[in-house]
């Protein structure tokens, strides 16, 4: 792609502001900013990788990892603010979908430790994980503030703080996961996913490239459950206090 055919995709950045600046839906800025910066962003990675790539040190892979572990965890506590603790939650979180993930495929050999293949399939498991915990917090305070009356009253009745809090932890354990679910459903009859397009794209065989895609999909089915399941775990007992009363939803 040259330099001019890239500046023509600005068309697909002009189509979305003219509809928002019609229907006067007030996102022309987000939509500017955000051109902006995930422009000047994947050019600076994609100039990091390079030098990543070509050096393919186990450091670089580890620095490039934990700058990928932190940027989400800035992104995911904006939405915690009510949970006590919510960035080392987050934080064990990530490294243990990353652990786990990566643990598995360099164990059996699925993947060989290689910059080229850690960097970006650990990104997307990072990314995954990001938004499913973004998800599961927006759920599990939503749930926190509609059942406080029921929460109180279990726990008048003698329950435990566990019990009180059952309900809502797996309703907004279950809503995270259901989008990552519902995409699999529909892969390869409705969409064509990343991975699997810029393989074909670039000239790999399909059925090489959906082998990859498959392992990207088992992936984040684990990265969906295990964020999703170990932020609640960690996350509730903060809404109690020692006497297991129950505190409700508070900033830090």
């Amino acid at each position: 792609m040259t330099l001019l055919q890239l500046s023509l995709t600005i068309i697909f950045v002009i189509i979305p502001l003219v509809l928002t600046a019609y229907l006067k839906l007030g996102l022309e800025k987000d939509i500017i900013i955000a051109t902006i910066r995930s422009t000047i962003q994947l050019f600076i990675v994609g100039y990091i990788l390079t030098f990543v790539f070509e050096g393919n040190h186990p450091v670089y892979i580890l620095l490039m990892i934990l700058l990928m572990i932190t940027a989400a965890t800035q992104n995911i506590i904006k939405k915690g603010q009510g949970i006590k603790g919510i960035t080392w939650k987050i934080v064990v979180t990530l490294i243990t979908v990353e652990v786990i993930t990566m643990g598995i495929m360099l164990g059996f050999h699925i993947i060989p430790f290689e910059a080229r293949y850690v960097i970006p399939i650990s990104g997307m498991v990072i990314g995954n994980s990001m938004v499913l915990s973004l998800l599961f917090l927006n759920r599990f305070l939503s749930e926190i503030r509609n059942n406080d009356e029921q929460i109180e009253l279990i726990l008048s009745l003698g329950g435990t703080n566990k019990q009180a809090i059952h309900r809502s932890l797996m309703s907004a354990i279950r809503s995270a996961m259901i989008p990552t679910i519902e995409s699999q459903k529909t892969m390869g009859l409705v969409q064509l996913p990343g991975m699997m397009s810029g393989q074909i794209i670039g000239g790999a065989d399909p059925i090489v490239a959906v082998q990859f895609q498959l392992l990207i999909l088992f992936l984040l089915l684990t990265a969906a459950t295990v964020s999703s399941v170990m932020v609640g775990f960690l996350s509730y007992p903060t809404l109690f206090n020692e006497k297991e009363q129950f505190l409700g939803e508070y900033q830090k």
